[in-house]
């Protein structure tokens, strides 16, 4: 039988400081990477607030493959995940004015993070598209990646449809992200559905373990709270 065992990291806290590139919150360390954060309070609620830094990494419209899907995270520090389940609740809303003007509020979760950042894997979402008229455009509520080797743009050239799916979700409401990992294969669950979402078959990143991350991308402001992780 497995041994499992869980932590919980509640992010409305009462202690929270930021010093250089490292946020601590109740005695648990983020590390900033290419994002500005900190605590806000959110309809009188405290929680993180998370926006990709321009500064740090510039974007290109003209190289919207390049410069997008990029690590752009708040990364729990001193933590390794290989398989178990991960579960946040996250907020996104879409800066104004917006450096990219096809911002759709992209926000999710980078996981099994390499100790450079060079390769990792991820799931996110386009709340903006979540409850679209347009049927095409919901198909791509969903996304996965595999950084740094198969982006949005690749995996829809190989493989159109395959790492993207619906969800009915929105900006400026809470949404409950939970992922499930078992060796190469993910299921995401939304908003506790009894039934997954989306299942990535067979993941195409290079690593097995590492760091979790709170991520996000251009033209988003991110809010999260109640990261839960239970490791197998």
């Amino acid at each position: 039988m497995k041994n499992l065992f869980s932590i919980l990291l509640a992010l409305n806290l009462t202690v929270v400081s930021v010093s250089g590139q490292e946020l601590i919150f109740q005695k648990q360390k983020f590390e900033l990477k290419n994002v500005t954060a900190s605590v806000v309070k959110l309809n009188k609620e405290e929680v993180v607030k998370v926006e990709r830094d321009l500064k740090a990494l510039p974007f290109d419209v003209n190289k919207l493959g390049e410069t997008v899907d990029e690590p752009t995270y708040l990364k729990l520090m001193n933590f390794d995940f290989d398989n178990g389940v991960i579960e946040v609740k996250m907020l996104s809303q879409i800066q104004d004015p917006s450096p990219f003007q096809g911002a759709q509020g992209f926000i999710g979760v980078a996981f099994r993070i390499d100790e450079n950042d060079s390769a990792y894997e991820s799931i996110y979402l386009r709340p903006r598209v979540g409850r679209s008229d347009n049927q095409f455009a919901r198909n791509r509520t969903v996304q996965y990646y595999a950084y740094p080797d198969y982006k949005f743009d690749k995996l829809r050239k190989e493989a159109d449809g395959k790492y993207e799916t619906t969800a009915p979700v929105d900006l400026n409401e809470w949404i409950t992200m939970r992922i499930e990992v078992t060796g190469e294969k993910v299921y995401m669950y939304i908003n506790d559905a009894k039934y997954s979402t989306f299942v990535v078959d067979k993941m195409k990143g290079k690593t097995t373990h590492g760091a979790i991350a709170l991520w996000v991308d251009i033209g988003t402001i991110g809010y999260f709270k109640d990261l839960k992780i239970s490791k197998k």
